[in-house]
């Protein structure tokens, strides 16, 4: 039906195909397509107050794996006291009768579909137009927020909502049911080193990560060593956030650390067919993988949220890395002091890896006091203590001892061109919510820009 005929003064809604799609669901037979239309609908997708009530009830027992028909709903209904609001017994009775054949129920449901979506675009609008007349706030703000919003609108995921533990129980005991019978894995998703992810279980969904050094410790090499395991190995999507070097600079660290080049080499002399050989291979690995980096210098922080919400709405990242949280100008900056926009910086960040259901990982520098420390602390982080308070958890990375020249690498060979520059480094778990803290060590081949596993050298 077209939908032009439907504009009148009240909200865009579809009363017959409301009644058809729950009609359908009520005598349909066919388990795929009841549950195609049951999980792709939520209850306020009925405009009509009498069938969100009905689909609430339908829902709820469908995912219970119990019967759902005209019984089963009215007794539900009346449990609950909503049978005489939903319009009793015998309307629910007439939902089917009104349906001749299931067989369009998927037209149908795009029907109620397309309109829910015209009245969410409606309020968000509405809201978008308050804000825009609205002089206290600034005109890039509003847009920021008006893309959220839009975007939560596309990705129909339901923010801003609060839940009783009666709603989260069976999820929360379900998921950690699922870790318990998977052996072998990790709940989050891995960072490619065993002993950092034995500890984290992985980087959690919703956490803010911060990895905090000193600068010329590694910590972008480790942040890109990370990105590279998850994204060329795991084959994860992964955005990179690069404040301080150029998309291009990134790639020659990105295909030295793969082809264990020296980034030198790469940049100042000319390659041997072996180089131009695993270079080659190189750029065939990195080519299938799912990377994705914005390279924009002094970046605001709202520009930043808009281009993550971008990435995980159309690329679907699994996690993000920020290089670095200093880097990042803030929404505020006139008259107020640098620690306080770092706070909120560090604020926002947490509250989009909540938003985006993902692990977001920054990197930090620690203050120059700390080399005078036999290993730095959380207090020395730079800039703000915010930042250490807000994240679940910090890793500090510092130096160790570093490998003498002639020594073999982690994998036992000597480099045919002269010795590798080849440090042992420490990354402390120095907080982390919900584990433990401990020290992992790992090997830093500085010529190729790379983090692995740590091996004890050979002599």
């Amino acid at each position: 039906m077209p939908f032009a005929e439907l504009k009148d003064s009240s909200p865009p809604h579809h009363e017959e195909a409301e009644k058809f799609v729950l009609g359908a669901i009520l005598q349909y037979t066919d388990e795929d397509a009841v549950d195609d239309t049951v999980t792709s609908l939520r209850p306020e997708d009925f405009y009509k107050g009498a069938h969100r009530e009905i689909f609430r009830v339908i829902y709820a027992l469908h995912d219970k794996k119990e019967p759902v028909d005209i019984r089963t709903v009215a007794i539900e209904l009346e449990k609950t006291g909503s049978l005489e609001r939903s319009g009793g017994a015998s309307y629910i009775a007439s939902l089917t009768s009104a349906v001749p054949t299931s067989a369009n129920i998927g037209y149908y449901r795009g029907i109620v579909q397309e309109l829910a979506l015209r009245r969410r675009l409606i309020k968000v609008s509405s809201e978008i137009t308050a804000d825009a007349y609205d002089e206290t706030k600034e005109a890039l703000s509003v847009i920021e927020e008006a893309e959220r919003k839009v975007l939560e609108i596309a990705d129909t995921r339901q923010t801003g909502e609060y839940s009783s533990v009666h709603d989260l129980i069976f999820k929360t005991v379900d998921t950690i049911e699922k870790i318990n019978n998977t052996q072998g894995t990790y709940s989050g998703i891995p960072s490619g080193f065993s002993d950092l992810d034995d500890l984290l279980d992985g980087f959690q969904n919703s956490e803010f990560i911060v990895i905090g050094a000193r600068p010329g410790t590694g910590k972008t090499a480790l942040a890109l060593s990370m990105a590279a395991n998850i994204s060329i190995r795991q084959k994860k999507a992964v955005g990179f956030f690069s404040l301080e070097m150029s998309n291009q600079a990134i790639m020659q660290r990105l295909v030295a650390s793969e082809a264990r080049l020296n980034l030198r080499k790469i940049r100042f002399t000319k390659l041997k067919d072996s180089d131009l050989g695993n270079l080659s291979d190189a750029g065939s690995r990195i080519y299938d993988a799912p990377l994705y980096i914005s390279d924009t210098p002094g970046m605001r922080l709202l520009d930043l949220r808009s281009q993550a919400r971008r990435m995980k709405s159309k690329h679907g990242v699994q996690i993000i890395f920020i290089d670095y949280i200093s880097l990042i100008q803030a929404d505020r900056q006139y008259n107020i002091p640098r620690h306080e926009q770092i706070a909120e910086i560090s604020r926002s960040l947490k509250a989009l890896a909540r938003e985006l259901e993902i692990p977001l990982v920054v990197l930090s520098q620690i203050k120059r006091e700390s080399e005078d420390k036999p290993t730095p602390g959380l207090s020395d982080i730079r800039e703000s203590s915010a930042i250490e308070q807000d994240a679940d958890v910090v890793l500090l990375l510092y130096r160790s001892r570093k490998k003498k020249e002639g020594e073999k690498d982690a994998a036992g060979k000597e480099e045919k061109e002269g010795p590798r520059d080849i440090e042992e480094l420490t990354l402390e778990v120095a907080k982390q919510r919900n584990g433990p803290v401990d020290k992992v060590r790992l090997t830093f081949l500085r010529n190729f820009t790379r983090f692995q596993a740590y091996t004890k050298p050979q002599h």
